[in-house]
């Protein structure tokens, strides 16, 4: 049976996948972007206006304007949401907003600034309903969603609500889970806990933002490509992490050295990308090619 998210159908058969970011929130938008090359789209609420209206009408008219070529209601569609992951209370304090972007019908987060896994444990429990039990012996907290917004959400997904209300839970912790949780470490806090905010259940993706832990070093601004020595360093531990802990690193290469073929088949040939920011349907279909991708887009 075709999942409802592309992007762990396509991880869960080994394949890359590949993220645009996005920022118009409007219905044309949505329908404009329902043929998108990428197989995500990452949308920033974390820097831009928290606009809950206009992310409601472009997911509506994503789903309109569907389904894919691979056949899936829309493409991928995560959000990074407005509050940093630096303390449990901070993210709880801050579920509302996880709630409200969760009823649009998008299929996950990806939380910025994540420090501790106690921090990353309450991020997971503000995405799911209270009757999930599958991870509470591996310490993390109740759900705290409630009844009640399932219906248009599940309207996006083109399934029933009741379907909703099962299928609404973190992918890998419960593998019939269609939300995909990922998030971001940016400072020196973070990269020290690396490995074990990797190992959290429920988190799928990782990435390290590089503008944040160079600014948490003193490089302001953040310098170009080759990063100074302890900068690549602190990014490549939260790789190593992510590999330890057998989640997918988010990668973002662009070494100006390299052409962008040669950046792509380096991630996906010596890095293992599996998740890549790609830069245009070029840099796509160069990877799709070099791994023989059969999934349609």
């Amino acid at each position: 049976m075709t999942r409802v998210n592309k992007c762990i159908e396509l991880l869960e058969q080994g394949e890359p996948i590949y993220m645009e970011t996005w920022a118009e929130l409007t219905y044309e938008a949505g329908l404009n972007k329902s043929k998108t090359w990428a197989d995500m789209i990452l949308i920033d609420l974390e820097h831009l206006a928290f606009d809950i209206v206009g992310l409601t009408q472009f997911m509506r008219g994503l789903k309109e304007g569907g389904p894919t070529a691979s056949g899936h209601p829309t493409p991928t569609v995560l959000i990074s949401p407005p509050p940093n992951c630096t303390s449990p209370e901070e993210v709880i304090y801050n579920a509302w907003q996880v709630r409200q972007i969760l009823t649009t019908g998008v299929h996950g987060l990806y939380y910025p600034q994540a420090r501790d896994p106690e921090s990353v444990k309450a991020y997971v429990s503000t995405t799911r309903y209270t009757f999930q039990t599958i991870g509470r012996d591996l310490g993390l907290p109740e759900g705290l969603r409630g009844h009640g917004g399932e219906n248009h959400a599940a309207e996006i997904w083109d399934i029933s609500s009741a379907d909703y209300l099962m299928k609404a839970d973190p992918w890998p912790l419960n593998p019939e889970g269609e939300l995909l949780l990922g998030l971001k470490i940016e400072d020196p806090e973070g990269i020290a806990n690396a490995e074990a905010i990797a190992s959290t259940p429920g988190i799928a993706i990782m990435a390290g933002g590089v503008g944040d832990i160079a600014m948490s070093m003193g490089y302001v601004p953040r310098p170009d490509w080759p990063y100074p020595t302890d900068l690549f360093n602190s990014w490549m531990a939260i790789e190593a992490a992510c590999v330890k802990a057998g989640i997918s690193f988010v990668w973002g290469w662009h070494d100006p050295e390299m052409t962008e073929d040669q950046q792509v088949k380096y991630l996906i040939e010596e890095k293992g990308a599996k998740v890549l920011v790609a830069k245009n349907k070029e840099y796509a279909d160069t990877g799709r090619k070099i791994t023989g991708r059969t999934m349609p887009v």
